[in-house]
């Protein structure tokens, strides 16, 4: 099982020096080993630019967007900025793709929300034409190109074709789920629990059998935050971020990250928290969150029971476990990083 780590976020302001403290953070992990770094983009930073500049910095971890919204760029503008940064990180870079929420694609970027899957699926379609050197016309149900009636013509990039670059999805319905294993060659996972990993794993490889693949052939990466201590003291503080990610991550109506919870075993949990998050009882959403709800989608604890939550990620079918190290600056953050990765190299032992 490989190892990777993520930058930026919602909360990230794009601080100058929050941005040094992640470049050294990144720059130490890859000696550590760590395998990938995923850019995040939310409404904070994006997710290009500061890999664009670890490109620079590194000389082996794989640089992933981790994820880039399909609302924020056209499909042909999202296929030439990965070929850039594949040319730049000499092959490093992994393109990550998700749809993120109503409120982000609605309230931010002023596009409509209907039928991300298929806005999904549309330009998967069109950058896979563009890594592969073809002229892009497409004719699809959101996406035509060239746009008919005008005067525009089918073109194809004057960048070289290269069908190398990896495509991840960061998904979480269940047909969403199946189309990754369709089409991807990772997952980003998120809502995860290994307890109740059939519920993400079974639709992934439902698609991937589909069209003459398995599920080993799908990168999985999934993970949580990993600390060290006594695990119940180290859950309560997580209880309110949970409860925000149950209550604020999407609509009242639409949040994906909840529903993937109640498939993984906790409706009646997932439910009731966002109720009160919804109704303005925050406290209360987090309070509601049982503290073993934690405990599963993260890795906290002794040495002893971090090694447990690491060996049953990777009997879960786990592949790559993202880490987020706990610690109050970059120095504790790498500490941490370093232990989990020794317990680790411990398990193939």
């Amino acid at each position: 099982m490989k190892v990777s780590i993520g930058i930026g976020g919602a909360a990230s302001g794009g601080r100058r020096d929050d941005f040094g403290d992640n470049v050294g953070f990144v720059v130490e992990a890859e000696k550590l080993g760590v395998d990938t770094v995923w850019s995040a983009e939310a409404w904070g930073q994006d997710a290009i630019a500061p890999l664009a500049y670890l490109a620079a910095r590194t000389e082996r971890i794989r640089l992933g967007t981790g994820i880039m919204q399909i609302s924020a760029r056209t499909p042909s503008m999202t296929a030439m900025t990965a070929l850039t940064m594949a040319s730049i990180s000499g092959d490093r870079f992994i393109l990550g793709l998700g749809a993120s929420g109503p409120q982000v694609v609605e309230g931010l970027q002023g596009r409509p929300f209907k039928a991300p899957l298929t806005r999904m699926r549309e330009t998967v379609d069109i950058v896979k034409l563009a890594f592969a050197g073809e002229r892009i016309a497409y004719q699809g149900r959101y996406h035509q190109l060239p746009l008919p009636g005008g005067e525009g013509k089918a073109l194809r990039l004057a960048q070289p074709g290269n069908d190398r670059i990896p495509i991840y999805l960061a998904t979480l319905g269940p047909n969403a789920l199946r189309y990754t294993g369709e089409a991807a060659d990772g997952w980003l996972g998120t809502s995860f629990t290994p307890e109740h990993a059939d519920a993400h794993l079974d639709p992934i490889r439902a698609g991937a059998e589909a069209v003459g693949r398995s599920l080993a052939d799908i990168d999985i990466q999934v993970g949580g935050t990993v600390a060290f201590g006594d695990a119940e003291a180290l859950a309560e503080p997580m209880k309110a971020g949970l409860a925000f990610t149950l209550g604020a991550m999407g609509s009242a109506r639409t949040n994906f990250y909840n529903d993937a919870f109640k498939r993984g075993g906790w409706d009646a949990v997932a439910r009731e928290s966002q109720a009160l998050w919804v109704a303005g009882r925050r406290d209360q959403a987090a309070a509601v969150i049982p503290t073993e709800m934690v405990l599963q989608a993260n890795l906290l604890g002794s040495e002893a029971e971090v090694r447990d939550r690491l060996r049953t990620y990777r009997d879960a079918g786990v592949t790559t476990v993202r880490l987020a190290p706990a610690g109050r600056d970059v120095c504790a953050r790498l500490d941490t990083l370093g232990r989990a990765m020794d317990l680790l190299s411990g398990l193939g032992r």
